[in-house]
């Protein structure tokens, strides 16, 4: 898959599933000199502003990457700097319940990235789940995408860094029946799948 195409079940989701959403694509910062773009910027209010940075991954994009190393470098750079912009800046708020901001990095459910993550679990697995923009706390979540080919409300997500870890027997057992996912994991060495390559270095 492409990853306009996911951008595309991305849009249609927080369309179907949240009320008035304010979404861009290919969302530009700038702060202290450094610029980047973020896939996907979604703004909701719940009824407190949380936003949701998002980072895909397709295959072209996995390839194209030296590593988990820079994957995840361009990861935490958002997440550093995205907020840092005056434009997106987050403002703590007294009696907050939850997360001012979700950052997400989304791989596409197919055995290159399934082969890749697993490849480098060790990696994505570290990333603390949780985290803070100056005052205000935030969420970090690495996973696949699930859901892609049904009703775009139904579209979620299967986390590798909380706390069932890729290939774990809870993982396994959460992955959809029937899924593109599931279809993928089928298409990688077993053994990969089950146990990994635990080397940390790219």
């Amino acid at each position: 898959m492409r990853e306009d195409e996911l951008a595309t079940r991305v849009v249609d989701h927080y369309g179907t599933a949240h009320d008035d959403p304010e979404i861009r694509l290919e969302e530009p910062y700038d702060a202290e000199g450094r610029r980047g773009v973020v896939d996907v910027y979604v703004r909701l209010r719940l009824p407190d502003r949380v936003d949701h940075v998002i980072e895909l991954k397709s295959d072209a994009a996995v390839r194209r990457a030296t590593g988990a190393n820079e994957v995840l470098r361009q990861y935490r750079r958002t997440e550093r700097y995205f907020h840092a912009d005056e434009a997106h800046r987050l403002r703590p708020k007294l009696g907050r319940d939850g997360p001012g901001a979700r950052y997400l990095l989304f791989f596409a459910p197919t055995p290159t990235c399934v082969h890749h993550v697993a490849t480098h679990r060790g990696l994505y697995g570290s990333v603390d789940p949780t985290g803070s923009v100056g005052d205000v706390p935030t969420a970090r979540t690495v996973g696949f995408l699930t859901g892609l080919d049904g009703d775009p409300a139904d579209l979620g997500y299967l986390s590798v860094n909380g706390e069932a870890s890729f290939g774990s027997p809870e993982f396994l057992a959460s992955v959809p029946e029937g899924s593109r996912l599931a279809e993928s994991i089928r298409g990688v060495d077993d053994d990969l799948v089950a146990f990994g390559d635990e080397r940390a270095a790219d």
